[in-house]
Formats: C-alpha cells, sequence, structure tokens
C-alpha cells in the first residue's frame, strides 16, 4: 500500500500511518456493514486508485477479484470526487449494476487532522433482496456510526487493539451495543450465549452491563484487570478478559463519538476458555521444560565436581590429565543447560557462554602460559540441539590450541572468527602458536582423543566440515563451516 501511495500521490507520513490504522482495523465495519470496503487514493492526475480492499465474512462479496491498484471507474468518480471536494458521506441515488446484481454504494471521506486524505467506498450487495433481520439492523447502525466517525477523523481509534492475536473477538463472535451509560441496547445471540456460559442468567437488554459483569467476578478468587470496568462501559478502545466459573470472555470495546463527545459503545465479545487453556498448558510446559534444564545444568555441575575431586587424588599426571579434560567437556555441557534454563525459547545466545567457556578452558588447559582468546563477529541465537555440540568442539580447538600450540612460551594468542549469514555458519579457530604436528607433515591435527571427538561431532553431530591447515605467518588455522538446523531437523 506504501509504495502505490509513493507512485501515484504526495502524503505526509502521518497521513500514511492513518490510512495503515485505518485498513488494520476496518474489517470490524466491513462485517458490521455487511459490505465491501474499498480505499480510494485520489491521484495527481484527477483520478482514484484502489489501495486496498475488504471482504465481509457476514455476507455476500461484491469483488470476487482482486482490484487493488486498479483505477476506479468514469462513472464512480464524480462521487468520489464530491466526498473529498465536501468532506462528507456521498450515497449514490440508484444502486449500480455488477452484471447480475446491484450494488448499493456510499462514498465515504478519511479525515485526518480535518483534511480528506482518500475515500472508502462502501459497497453493499443488494442480491438477496429479503428483509433484514433485528441483528443485522443493529450491524448496519453500529457500521453507520463507525463509518460517521471515519468521516469526522475520528476513527480509527488512537491505542486500539486490532488484530486477531490471543483471541481477539470478531463481529460474529458476539456484539453488544451500549448507550454512553453503558447500558445494554442490544445483545446478539451469540454474546447472550457467551455471557450466560459467564453464569448471567437471563436478557441483557436495559441492564448496567458493567454491574452484571462486577456481580459476576466479585464471586471469584481470580485477579480482575484494572483496565476491565473502562472497557466494559465502553470508555475506553482496549481489551480485557473476564474470568468466572471456569470460562473466560475476550472483550473488546469500541467507542461511538459524535464531534468528541461519547454517544455509546460496540463492544465484541469471544468466548476464549479454550484458547486459555491451552496457553496455560504452554505456560506449565515451558516452566516444567526450564526446570528440567536447571537440574541437568546442576547435576551436571555436580558430576564435574566429582571428577575434580577425584582428579586431585590422582599420583598418575596421565589419569589426572584425563579427568581434568573429562571435567571441562562436562562443565561446557552445564553451561548450555544454565543458558537453556533461564529462557522459554529452545535457543541459546551463544556470544556470553562462548565466551566465558573459551576463557575458562584457556586459564585451566594450560597454568604455564598466558593465553589471550579474541573473538570477532557473533554466533547469534543456536538452537539448543546446535548449541551443545558446538560449544564442545570450540572448547576442544581452544584446549587443543593452548596445549599444543605454545610449548615452553609465556604467552600466545587465540582467535576465534565467526561468520554467520541465516543458518550458514563459518568458524575459524586460529593461534599464533608453533603450527600443526611435524609427525602427519604439517597437514594434519593428529589423532588424539579430542581430534576424534571434533572430528565425530562436526561431521555426525553437526553435519558440517571442518578442516586444518596452516596459519599465515605462523601458528593453525581450523576452519569450521556448517548448517545450523531450523526447529527440529537438520536445515539443508
Amino acid at each position: 500500500m506504501s509504495d502505490l501511495i509513493l507512485e501515484h500521490a504526495e502524503l505526509e507520513p502521518a497521513d500514511i500511518e492513518w490510512l495503515h490504522l485505518l485498513v488494520g482495523d476496518w474489517q470490524v465495519i466491513s462485517d458490521l456493514a455487511f459490505a465491501d470496503l474499498v480505499l480510494w487514493l485520489p491521484t495527481t492526475d484527477g483520478g482514484f486508485v484502489a489501495l486496498a480492499q475488504c471482504r465481509p465474512s457476514t455476507g455476500s462479496t461484491v469483488h470476487y477479484d482482486d482490484i487493488v491498484g486498479s483505477v476506479a471507474p468514469e462513472g464512480q468518480r464524480p462521487q468520489l470526487r464530491r466526498a473529498i471536494e465536501e468532506t462528507r458521506a456521498q450515497r449514490a441515488r440508484e444502486p449500480r449494476w455488477f452484471g447480475a446484481y446491484a450494488v448499493r454504494e456510499e462514498a465515504v471521506p478519511v479525515v485526518h487532522k480535518g483534511r480528506a486524505i482518500a475515500v472508502v467506498s462502501r459497497q453493499t450487495n443488494l442480491g438477496s433482496g429479503r428483509t433484514p433481520s433485528r441483528l443485522e439492523l443493529n450491524y448496519v447502525e453500529a457500521a453507520d456510526d463507525l463509518v460517521a466517525m471515519v468521516a469526522r477523523g475520528e476513527f480509527p481509534l488512537p491505542n486500539a487493539a486490532t488484530g486477531p492475536r490471543r483471541g481477539a473477538p470478531r463481529v460474529g463472535d458476539g456484539l453488544i451495543r451500549l448507550n454512553s451509560e453503558g447500558e445494554v441496547l442490544y445483545a446478539s445471540p451469540n454474546a447472550l450465549s457467551c455471557f450466560h456460559r459467564l453464569g448471567v442468567i437471563g436478557p441483557l437488554g436495559g441492564q448496567s452491563l458493567v454491574e452484571v459483569v462486577a456481580r459476576v467476578v466479585e464471586k471469584q478468587a481470580n485477579p480482575v484487570d484494572e483496565s476491565m470496568p473502562l472497557v466494559v462501559m465502553g470508555r475506553a478502545p482496549w481489551r480485557t478478559d473476564v474470568e468466572a466459573r471456569g470460562v473466560a470472555l475476550s472483550l473488546r470495546a469500541m467507542p461511538l463519538t459524535d464531534h468528541g463527545h461519547r454517544i455509546g459503545a460496540v463492544l465484541l465479545c469471544r468466548d476464549v476458555s479454550e484458547l486459555r487453556r491451552r496457553e496455560r498448558e504452554l505456560i506449565t510446559k515451558d516452566a516444567t521444560i526450564r526446570e528440567i534444564h536447571h537440574r541437568v545444568k546442576n547435576n551436571l555441575q555436580t558430576v564435574a565436581a566429582l571428577l575434580r575431586l577425584q582428579a586431585r587424588r590422582m599420583d598418575v599426571p596421565e589419569a589426572r590429565a584425563a579427568l581434568e579434560e573429562a571435567m571441562r567437556r562436562v562443565a561446557t555441557i552445564a553451561l548450555v543447560h544454565e543458558s537453556l534454563s533461564q529462557t522459554l525459547e529452545e535457543q541459546v545466545e551463544l556470544d556470553d557462554m562462548v565466551g566465558r567457556a573459551l576463557r575458562l578452558t584457556a586459564d585451566v588447559a594450560s597454568a604455564q602460559t598466558a593465553v589471550r582468546t579474541v573473538r570477532n563477529g557473533s554466533f547469534g541465537l543456536v538452537p539448543a540441539q546446535d548449541a551443545t555440540p558446538l560449544a564442545l568442539v570450540l572448547t576442544e580447538l581452544v584446549t587443543n590450541a593452548v596445549e599444543h600450540g605454545f610449548p615452553g612460551r609465556t604467552s600466545g594468542t587465540v582467535e576465534v572468527n565467526v561468520e554467520r549469514s541465516g543458518s550458514d555458519m563459518r568458524v575459524i579457530v586460529s593461534d599464533d602458536g608453533v603450527g600443526l604436528p611435524a609427525a602427519e607433515g604439517g597437514t594434519g591435527p593428529g589423532s588424539g582423543l579430542g581430534t576424534q571427538i571434533v572430528r565425530t561431532l562436526v561431521m555426525n553431530e553437526l553435519g558440517g566440515t571442518i578442516e586444518w591447515s596452516a596459519r599465515d605467518g605462523g601458528g593453525t588455522e581450523v576452519e569450521l563451516r556448517l548448517v545450523l538446523r531450523d526447529g527440529g531437523g537438520r536445515a539443508s
């Protein structure tokens, strides 16, 4: 829509945002009016171009094809132009025929800060030809009030709760019309059913809705949203939930105004009991998963502590070194689970964790050499199933660099460079040490346990590739390439 506006007209950013807000919330008007809505923008050449359209979910549509981007027909332009020039709604005296059915049209100016910046065409299919019911009459009257607010620049409502997120009520879910005092003028059958499930007995007409709701919720131990009275009385364009007797209703208020004076409200309601129950289940499951990660982390730290104690009692240097390596690997896995226990997502922010692990690894691996670890680039969010093997691989590579790269030296540097594009990741671990082992002709990493662990994790767990090479200027460079998993499977 923004591209069409920039192509055909010159509007201020505030005007463009106003049109976006209107389109974001005009489905309610379309459903109440049983009519198609088309947003027409006046162009610099005197014509009109369709920016957006909306079809009703409560009745027959007029436009079966998408007309966004098309220009208004010649016969419709005078009506649209009068709406802009006179800044008031224009209703055609005679219906216009679309093939075999007649359509009643009304052009409504979209006013923002006292200026008409566009026109909404309200097009009603007259094909049914039957007498409207009481529900339909109340729907149309509510739509008339909202359309009049559009022509006065009072709709869309600032800070309104729009969109279908988290079970937002729609027109067909249940509608209540309120007067300026918050008394019920009309309640649709679906709305009555919603409140009956909440525990309200009898009709709602003529009653103060906030008093009705108060009698229901005061018997419950559940906390009450502080904004609920304002929503139930139709004084604020917000949303709230009302819960009683195991039933949850989502309420959305749309105040109706006339030149700034509140004349009533439209209240949409929907039974969201099942949705809220599932949300609570998900919250419980998330809390359980986090608790599991926390307990796994504690257990792993206990195992690492036991290995440390056992290593201290060893007199054989090789055995002590093996236990210390096992302790370091277990501690690295514990760091991953600690990060997972602090978030609801099954993803790990790897940068901070890797930084801590690398510093610990460099300090533990060599007490005689002061090794500095440098990281360039960002790992970002990494799926949990990739975080553990990746952290272990990095730990092993840094450990190998520290233990075998700086013999007889008092200082050295290990650098980790990260390049990531979406799920593709390239990691280079390099050191300024003595280089690759001479036993392998200076071309391979050797065949120690650490190298075997790295190869197994990279190829089997991460599905990536790893290569060792000599670093320019001396030292060793290890390049790791992998594609992170997306969700539960391996990315391709």
